[in-house]
């Protein structure tokens, strides 16, 4: 996402101007911005004598350690219920001993005999190329994580001192080209009342931490540091993802209002934590969670999810040195299912391609990272099915885990009956195996499909026979109905959620659901957006799965409902012809019935 203005000078019109970005976390600030413009420089090339290689590599291993310490002290300094950080934290702490960055590292001095900053910079660059593969944009956006960590080793070889955010004197918006999630676990002072950063996505980890210390800010704003300079006054709008560079006195006044009116607004969320997912007129929706990691737990019983929509599994696959075993995705399961028990856990199986985690592919494996279009390749259920020791062990795993909960299995990328047909007899087949082996499972966990392709759609009448339930996965379901890639910046303007086409799509999966007596779920991005969850409640869906800390927003909307005005609000959308048609009568409709929530907007 991209400024409105072509230039990448210092703006000095007295004319506001209005970019516009990411809303990663929200919060509305009125104040000056501090730009950080850091120096990354790397250190060139130089050549080792033999002798002096062992040197080298312990001098590297000392940053390592240099590297943990500052992360370790800087995770001690965090209170324990901050635990969406605090896992973050973590699992930068795991990836300074990846050997994907440590041993590679340690292999290229020793072979090339050349010094560490650019072993360092050598490894980060082959990481670097197997990310840019990847299909999945939020599976994608990990190398920024993976950055981070490589650029605090790269200053401490490189003897710099790394700045400190702790340190601001005034209250400031800081703005920068990127900030790591430990930048901003440094951003908890009254000084620093949000950032604006160039890079950065809704789901990168930097997002992550900031919404969990509410700290407002602005991602994906191309071109900020050059359009405005330190002491500059800006307005920042978490919410919408807009900044005004120059803003009129009576800008100021009215967002300084708006703020105010949003702090009195959070404030009250607390209060519907506890309270029923429900209409007025007591129409129910299952607001449950999406997470990646066991660690996000706490947040999932902090903000009162009803169960767990969407668990990522994908994450144990591409952190360890190997696949997982058996074993060990057992005891993962297990914890996540007792821990939410009786409450339902969906838990997908391996939703990528062998191109996001290539080292440990299976031997004989085909190479996926030379697909020329992995978007429809060789992903989600196809790899699996392919490289079916990796999915039985999955399957094993879970159905050997469903004995200490609710367990709900979900299938991504189902395009065809013929798939779901072999996924059910390798199921079933693992149900006998088990079962002559005396290993206890549960026989009444429940089966579902993503729905995110148009076949999926077309077919969703089949499918519903066939299966427990839907979940629809409207990130893919957009990309592929529009045939758009947000991640192209020529076309990701025409990445469109409240297109027509979809909105559509997503009423005949609801229909066939339940025509056949299953319940429909939304995973997608979709199911935490404020603007799209009235028409999603019209469209008739019996469950969203968000973010947790995005919950009780989602739930004082629905309590704030009638089901009736609600329904009527999707038969209407469903009539428009054009996504701009769309957003215009939302609009008109969001002012009318929920003027506390978006009368600022």
């Amino acid at each position: 996402m991209g400024s409105s203005s072509s230039s990448g000078s210092v703006q000095n019109t007295s004319q506001p101007l209005a970019l516009y970005g990411v809303g990663a976390s929200p919060g509305i600030v009125v104040a000056e911005v501090l730009v950080l413009r850091r120096n990354t420089s790397r250190a060139g090339w130089y050549h080792l004598p033999s002798d002096k290689i062992e040197r080298e590599v312990d001098r590297f291993k000392g940053a390592i350690e240099s590297a943990e310490k500052e992360l370790v002290d800087l995770r001690d300094q965090f209170a324990e219920d901050l635990s969406d950080a605090l896992s973050i934290i973590d699992s930068h702490i795991l990836m300074l001993r990846d050997r994907m960055i440590y041993d590679r590292c340690i292999d290229i001095i020793k072979e090339k005999d050349i010094n560490a900053e650019w072993a360092l910079a050598q490894a980060l660059g082959i990481v670097k190329n197997k990310f840019d593969k990847i299909d999945d944009p939020y599976i994608r956006t990990r190398y920024d994580d993976v950055k981070h960590v490589a650029d605090r080793v790269f200053g401490i070889l490189s003897g710099r001192k790394s700045s400190s955010l702790s340190d601001v004197d005034n209250q400031v918006i800081v703005v920068a080209h990127d900030f790591s999630p430990a930048d901003t676990m440094q951003m908890r002072s009254d000084k620093i009342l949000g950032f604006i950063s160039e890079k950065g996505g809704i789901t990168s980890h930097t997002a992550i931490i900031a919404r969990s210390l509410g700290i407002p800010a602005v991602i994906g704003l191309e071109h900020i540091t050059r359009q405005c300079a330190t002491g500059d006054t800006v307005i920042m709008d978490g919410h919408s993802g807009r900044v005004y560079l120059s803003p009129t006195q009576d800008q100021k006044k009215l967002h300084l209002e708006y703020s105010r009116q949003q702090k009195v607004f959070s404030d009250e969320m607390t209060f519907y934590i506890h309270l029923s997912s429900e209409t007025i007129d007591g129409y129910h929706v299952r607001l449950a969670a999406n997470i990646e990691t066991i660690s996000e737990l706490d947040s999932v019983l902090k903000y009162r999810a009803e169960g767990i929509g969407l668990f990522r599994s994908e994450f144990d696959y591409y952190t360890g040195e190997r696949l997982p075993d058996e074993n060990m995705l057992f005891n993962r399961y297990s914890e996540l299912l007792s821990t939410l028990d009786p409450l339902p856990v969906t838990i997908r199986t391996l939703d990528v391609g062998g191109d996001k985690f290539g080292e440990h592919l299976p031997a004989g494996s085909v190479r996926l990272d030379l697909e020329r279009n992995p978007a429809l390749g060789l992903r989600s259920i196809r790899y699996s099915l392919r490289e079916q020791n990796v999915f039985v062990t999955q399957l094993r795993a879970l159905l050997r885990a469903s004995v200490y909960g609710k367990l709900r299995i979900l299938f991504p990328m189902i395009s065809s009956m013929n798939e779901l047909e072999v996924v059910r007899e390798i199921l079933e087949k693992i149900q006998d195996e088990l079962t002559e082996k005396q290993i206890p499972f549960n026989p009444g966990f429940e089966v579902g499909i993503m729905v995110e392709v148009p076949s999926a759609v077309v077919l969703a009448d089949t499918f519903a026979r066939e299966v427990d339930f839907f979940s629809i996965g409207t990130n893919d379901m957009i990309q592929y109905t529009l045939a758009v890639d947000r991640g192209n910046e020529y076309v990701a303007h025409m990445y469109e959620p409240l297109h027509p086409a979809v909105i559509r799509m997503i009423k005949q999966t609801i229909d066939a659901g339940h025509s056949r007596g299953i319940d429909v779920a939304l995973c997608g991005e979709m199911a935490g957006d404020v603007m799209a969850v009235p028409i999603l409640l019209g469209l008739g869906i019996d469950e969203l799965s968000m973010r947790p800390s995005a919950l009780p927003f989602i739930k004082r909307l629905l309590r704030f409902s009638c089901s009736s005005q609600l329904v009527e609000l999707g038969e209407k959308v469903l009539q428009c012809e054009d996504g701009i048609d769309v957003r215009n009568f939302l609009h008109s409709y969001l002012l009318e019935f929920y003027p506390e929530e978006f009368g600022g907007q």
